[in-house]
């Protein structure tokens, strides 16, 4: 069975090293085992794990949810409806996100619209609004 070094199966999967070792933490990876000369041996499926990884983040789920789905992909009981409504809901949790993100450019438009861009920052609505509470753009 070949395998490959951390700095081998960093460069395959066009990773840093430390992206490994974080993903071997956050327990993503499991730690492989070490040759005698004390390198680890990373069988050659590391790659498309890693890259599994990259590509779920890509898409916006959390470590957290990647860990999810590999689980839910070995487990028997999982079918594909399963995995359909986890991508489901993260795209609901996108859009709710670029609700927020559009809410907040609208605010700031707004203030910045009403900036003349001139005079002292004591005089500027943009700060005065951010230093008073409760009041809303």
């Amino acid at each position: 069975m070949q395998t490959l070094t951390i700095g081998q199966l960093a460069k395959q999967a066009h990773v840093n090293i430390e992206t490994i070792r974080y993903y071997e933490r956050r327990g993503l990876m499991t730690e492989p085992p070490r040759r005698d000369s004390g390198y680890r041996e990373y069988p050659l499926e590391a790659v498309d794990r890693i890259r599994f990884i990259r590509r779920a983040q890509e898409l916006g789920f959390s470590l957290k949810e990647i860990a999810e789905l590999f689980s839910l992909r070995v487990n028997p009981e999982t079918t594909s409806a399963d995995i359909k409504r986890r991508a489901e809901a993260k795209v609901a949790d996108i859009n709710a996100r670029i609700s927020d993100l559009e809410r907040m450019k609208a605010a700031l438009m707004k203030l910045a619209a009403a900036c003349r861009g001139r005079g002292p920052t004591s005089e500027c609505p943009i700060l005065e609004s951010l230093a008073s509470e409760g009041r809303s753009t």
